[in-house]
């Protein structure tokens, strides 16, 4: 695997969660590292990382576990040292995941919710952290969803079609420099013309697949990426701007054909026209937070993983998700489930 030495075993403890997986998860991350959590956990200490995430899902899950597909571990061009991760947590959800008071109901099933976790070493130790969980995902499965549909498909997300995202290796360059010429042609429309000069065609294979984080759901292919996705979201934000074009930082990093970024946020938008995912139109300038892997296959991306912090553009807009999510649980059993062993 592709990791750094000192966060392989916070890795192997947390393979199957249990209470005991608290000494590695604390070894690792420094006591005062700061720890960016996607909303509504918010920005934490590394000591509370355990009591603030770990812990309440283990309630919901006894038999959680985590499931890296994904392992990136390189040097930025600021001389920092990342490791990108990204994979499922699963497990029976038998009891509601509580959220700062709120309460995903459970399924009674197996349960999965994609992340993207960025950690930044510093020699044996984690001192900085950006994650992002798929908490709507989670929330689907329940069938609590309080907000629009997605119009893009909806899956567990897959590991790699070559199925060597744990082994990645080799110079990386010319993959990062390929991502990077791609972001740039996007941002030339509207301003510079129509999505032609978005070039989409150079940069994407025929068949790729876009993984978008619940809320948006999965694309094929050029003509489903831009309706599923690019079309609302330009639509509703057509003055993006990413992190290259502003005040905003991203740390990039990149092994043979897999190239990953991480930043806290990474885009700057203003949410005008009709609205997007039934944000209605705020007029406001909203960040974006996305951490993101692709993996190009012949000169071109063939798999773009995408986790954005939707629940934090929701709250940026002034809605709740989780409390909308209350109201609609109200007249749910949220107790635990205890299912039968399975014998006659």
């Amino acid at each position: 695997m592709t990791t750094h030495p000192a966060l392989a075993p916070f890795q192997k403890a947390l393979d199957c969660v249990t209470q005991d997986s608290r000494a590695a998860v604390d070894a690792t991350i420094a006591p005062d590292a700061t720890i960016h959590l996607c909303h509504p956990f918010g920005t934490v200490k590394g000591a509370a990382l355990w009591d603030t995430a770990f812990a309440p899902l283990l309630a919901a899950m006894p038999d959680l576990e985590r499931r890296d597909m994904i392992v990136l571990n390189g040097t930025t061009p600021q001389g920092q040292t990342w490791v990108g991760c990204m994979g499922n947590y699963m497990g029976t959800m038998l009891a509601p995941w509580t959220i700062q008071g709120h309460h995903i109901p459970p399924t009674g099933h197996l349960t999965h919710m994609r992340y993207h976790e960025f950690y930044r070493m510093d020699g044996d130790q984690v001192v900085e952290a950006q994650i992002i969980w798929d908490i709507p995902e989670l929330m689907m499965q329940a069938r609590a969803w309080p907000m629009a549909p997605q119009l893009g498909k909806y899956l567990c997300t897959p590991a790699p079609m070559t199925q060597d995202g744990l082994t990645a290796s080799g110079d990386g360059q010319a993959t990062l420099d390929h991502v990077v010429a791609m972001l740039t042609d996007l941002c030339k429309h509207p301003a510079q013309g129509g999505p032609e000069v978005m070039n989409l065609e150079t940069y994407w294979h025929d068949r790729f697949n876009w993984y978008g984080p619940a809320g948006i759901g999965t694309a094929r292919g050029i003509a489903g990426f831009r309706n599923w996705h690019q079309i609302p979201f330009l639509r509703a934000m057509p003055d993006r701007k990413l992190d290259a074009m502003g005040d905003l930082m991203s740390h990039w990093f990149a092994q043979g054909d897999y190239v990953c970024e991480t930043g806290w946020p990474n885009m700057r938008l203003t949410l005008t026209d009709d609205g997007w995912m039934g944000i209605a139109p705020a007029g406001r300038e909203v960040l974006l937070r996305s951490l993101d892997f692709w993996r190009m296959d012949g000169g071109k991306i063939r798999e773009n993983w995408v986790l954005v912090d939707l629940l934090d553009l929701y709250a940026q807009c002034g809605v709740d998700v989780l409390a909308r999510m209350s109201e609609f649980n109200k007249a749910r059993n949220l107790g635990p489930i205890s299912l039968p062993e399975g014998q006659f």
